[in-house]
């Protein structure tokens, strides 16, 4: 069965293919032969209430040299793929919130978008988990720099996230 798969990611070039799991993903759509279209949030527009991209088919190579390229460019609606994977890195900003508003038109046109549109929107990665205290370390969410102090000294090592981006300390 041949499926299209789109992937809204990041810049492909600046992923470090030896940990990141959307390049895994890819490698594995590639080799069961799914055809591959790439988009970052910039492709995605709206005309006339359906949500469309300019998307590049991707072929990616589990070569650390050379890992990915472009095969041609062309404008589709997103609706035409059978499954989308949202694999955009924070900030979650308001190009982030704007991509889901699409994603969420082109799920309601009967694609598959894994990583839903309204829960990314509703579940912050690092919030949510105040839902569950008795599954999480102590934590503290605080814009007061006087507050990570204490709970530092409190705890000794701690993990220092930011709410809207990837990565930390």
């Amino acid at each position: 069965m041949d499926i299209s798969i789109g992937i809204l990611m990041d810049p492909i070039q600046n992923i470090k293919t030896h940990k990141d799991s959307s390049f895994a993903m890819l490698l594995e759509a590639q080799r069961r032969g799914w055809s591959i279209h790439y988009m970052q949030t910039e492709d995605l527009f709206s005309m006339d209430g359906q949500p469309f991209a300019r998307m590049r088919q991707l072929r990616v190579n589990d070569d650390p040299e050379h890992w990915f390229d472009f095969q041609n460019d062309q404008t589709r609606p997103l609706g035409s793929l059978d499954v989308i994977l949202m694999r955009k890195d924070p900030p979650f900003d308001m190009e982030y919130i704007y991509s889901t508003y699409l994603l969420e038109q082109a799920e309601a046109k009967g694609t598959l978008v894994i990583n839903r549109p309204g829960a990314l929107r509703d579940a912050n990665e690092k919030l949510y988990s105040a839902w569950f205290p008795q599954c999480c370390p102590p934590t503290l969410v605080s814009s007061r720099h006087q507050d990570y102090i204490d709970f530092l000294q409190q705890h000794g090592d701690i993990i220092v996230k930011p709410l809207d981006g990837m990565g930390g300390a």
